[in-house]
Protein backbone atom coordinates (compact mmCIF):
# COMPACT_ATOMS: atom_id res chain seq x y z
CA UNK A 1 0.00 0.00 0.00
CA UNK A 2 1.39 3.68 -0.85
CA UNK A 3 0.25 6.86 0.80
CA UNK A 4 0.23 10.17 -1.34
CA UNK A 5 -0.90 13.60 -0.03
CA UNK A 6 -2.17 16.56 -2.85
CA UNK A 7 0.48 19.18 -1.67
CA UNK A 8 -2.15 21.94 -3.10
CA UNK A 9 -4.94 20.71 -1.12
CA UNK A 10 -3.23 19.97 2.40
CA UNK A 11 -3.84 22.69 5.06
CA UNK A 12 -1.57 20.50 7.49
CA UNK A 13 -3.96 20.58 9.98
CA UNK A 14 -1.65 17.43 11.25
CA UNK A 15 -4.62 14.82 12.02
CA UNK A 16 -2.98 12.51 10.09
CA UNK A 17 -0.10 12.96 12.64
CA UNK A 18 -2.22 12.57 15.45
CA UNK A 19 -2.96 8.94 14.28
CA UNK A 20 -0.04 7.53 12.65
CA UNK A 21 3.05 9.60 13.54
CA UNK A 22 5.40 6.89 12.29
CA UNK A 23 3.99 7.51 8.62
CA UNK A 24 3.07 11.38 8.72
CA UNK A 25 5.19 14.41 9.84
CA UNK A 26 4.95 18.33 9.45
CA UNK A 27 8.15 19.93 8.22
CA UNK A 28 9.60 23.22 10.32
CA UNK A 29 7.66 24.90 7.89
CA UNK A 30 3.86 23.06 8.33
CA UNK A 31 3.97 20.83 5.14
CA UNK A 32 2.92 17.55 5.60
CA UNK A 33 5.87 15.07 5.03
CA UNK A 34 4.81 11.34 4.27
CA UNK A 35 7.98 9.26 6.32
CA UNK A 36 6.66 6.21 4.63
CA UNK A 37 5.07 6.17 1.21
CA UNK A 38 5.16 2.56 1.26
CA UNK A 39 3.37 1.86 4.34
CA UNK A 40 4.54 -1.15 6.53
CA UNK A 41 1.82 -4.40 7.27
CA UNK A 42 1.48 -2.83 11.29
CA UNK A 43 0.81 0.55 10.28
CA UNK A 44 -1.77 -0.08 7.62
CA UNK A 45 -4.90 0.28 9.81
CA UNK A 46 -3.49 3.77 11.01
CA UNK A 47 -3.24 4.92 7.53
CA UNK A 48 -6.55 4.29 6.27
CA UNK A 49 -8.17 5.53 9.38
CA UNK A 50 -5.73 9.11 8.83
CA UNK A 51 -6.90 9.14 5.27
CA UNK A 52 -10.65 9.03 6.00
CA UNK A 53 -9.79 11.53 8.70
CA UNK A 54 -8.42 14.03 6.74
CA UNK A 55 -10.44 17.13 6.90
CA UNK A 56 -9.33 18.71 3.35
CA UNK A 57 -9.12 14.50 1.82
CA UNK A 58 -5.70 15.42 0.65
CA UNK A 59 -4.45 11.95 1.38
CA UNK A 60 -5.06 9.19 -0.84
CA UNK A 61 -3.92 5.40 -0.77
CA UNK A 62 -3.47 3.33 -3.49
CA UNK A 63 -3.46 -0.34 -2.18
Amino acid sequence: MKVSVDPLVCEANAVCVGIAPEVFDLTDDDELEILLPEVPAGQADKVRHAVRSCPKAALALEE
